[in-house]
């Protein structure tokens, strides 16, 4: 960018904005809910790696175990189900189509939803920790207030994401999601220099390979696009002639939702497991310890099944977002064709199968980077959850996202000047 963007007035107070609020948020995962005792909580985390991936999310409110150590998982798990309503319920189908309005709407429904899942997580996380005895049983009072607290936590993420996406850079939520996970990475930094050994160093030479190799390939397949050839019918002077144009298709046309979903789905087996190993009924203990040893982040079983959820999850939404039949509407009712396709029908199953072709290159390419500790670990013997694919996902698309915002701002800024 040839004009520096923090000279720009109103880019320069939506980052001073956007910092404001992280600062905030960094607070507010500091602040312990009343009446109980954080330390004995910090000692079980860390021999819980899928509670430490909760703690990362979090942005480390698990481990203090403050008023914000659900983050925004209720609202992300309601979001999967209104999604899934949304194609299953006609009325909500067509308000997903109503612009602006109907995408207000559907995420009011959402926060509404949101509501009944923090209570019922938030008391799963007070059972949980209180059958492993690491919380004491709390009266009426001392419990209504535990999940009180880390409901009113939630929403106040909420409310300061959407003060981001309105007043500050990018989408809020993603947003706070990615400060979670960057704030914990002098930790991540700190754990990795620790466990190197002159026998581990290799693999750790082959671990920082494959992570800058990572970070260029996801930056490479969120900017690729697949250009489907069109062209347009248009009468001169001369007689009709013929203007060629594309149509861009994103290679991930999702970003990182489907990781984030998929992340939050694959640790509820764990948790039910962890409740259930307790249970005074053999049929449900032993349910229990099936499900705390096949759902480690270790695990063949754990690293499976998140992989079809990110390859689901990635199909899912990417035939919520793009609607062939209607680009191959507007494509025929503005005259124009892809090259050796019949307008309408036609060209609508050769948008399927092109959106269908790249979704798989997609899908799977975003399975395997969720993985990616997994593999290495398999293949190196090097311990790599602490720095996983997951994140480095999710830090990449939110960096790309923010920097593409304030490239669009500095160009529109430019432009108005012009105009003046």
């Amino acid at each position: 960018m040839k004009v520096a963007f923090y000279k720009i007035p109103e880019i320069r107070n939506k980052i001073l904005f956007t910092l404001f609020i992280i600062f905030i948020f960094r607070i507010l995962s500091h602040i312990p809910v009343p009446t109980v005792d954080v330390n004995s909580i910090r000692a079980f985390i860390q021999n819980n790696q899928l509670l430490g991936l909760f703690d990362l999310f979090s942005g480390g409110g698990l481990k203090n175990f403050s008023i914000v150590t659900l983050g925004l998982a209720p609202y992300i798990n309601a979001s999967i189900i209104v999604q899934l309503f949304t194609t299953i319920i006609p009325s909500l189908e067509e308000l997903s189509k109503e612009g602006e309005y109907g995408r207000e709407k559907i995420n009011q429904y959402t926060k509404f939803l949101t509501f009944p899942i923090s209570i019922l997580q938030s008391f799963g996380f007070y059972s949980l920790l209180k059958s492993q005895g690491v919380l004491p049983s709390l009266n009426l009072l001392d419990t209504v207030t535990v999940v009180a607290s880390m409901v009113a936590g939630t929403y106040i993420l909420l409310w300061i994401g959407d003060l981001v996406t309105e007043k500050g850079l990018g989408n809020g939520i993603s947003l706070l999601i990615f400060v979670g996970i960057v704030a914990s990475l002098p930790e991540t930094i700190y754990r990795f220099i620790y466990l190197l050994t002159p026998e581990t160093i290799l693999s750790a030479l082959v671990f920082l390979a494959a992570t800058v190799l990572v970070v260029a390939s996801v930056v490479m397949v969120n900017e690729g696009v697949k250009n489907v050839p069109l062209e347009y019918g248009r009468k001169a002077a001369s007689g009709s002639s013929r203007v060629a144009s594309s149509l861009p298709l994103k290679v991930n046309q999702v970003g990182v939702i489907p990781v984030i979903f998929a992340a939050s789905l694959i640790l509820i087996p764990s948790f039910l497991g962890s409740s259930l190993v307790s249970s005074p009924n053999s049929t449900f203990r032993d349910l229990g310890y099936f499900l705390s040893n096949n759902f480690q982040n270790t695990s063949f079983t754990y690293n499976f099944v998140m992989f079809i959820l990110v390859v689901a999850f990635t199909y899912f939404y990417t035939f919520v977002q793009f609607n062939p039949e209607k680009i191959a509407d507007d494509v025929k009712k503005r005259g124009g064709f892809v090259p050796g396709i019949r307008p309408g029908q036609n060209t609508t199953v050769y948008l399927k199968s092109v959106i269908n072709k790249i979704t798989l290159g997609g899908g799977v390419f975003l399975g395997l980077i969720a993985i990616l500790p997994y593999i290495i670990h398999s293949f190196i013997g090097f311990n790599t959850f602490a720095l996983g694919g997951t994140s480095l996902l999710i830090i990449v698309s939110v960096v790309l996202d923010t920097v593409r915002k304030i490239d669009s701002m500095v160009v529109t800024r430019k432009y108005e000047s012009f105009l003046d």
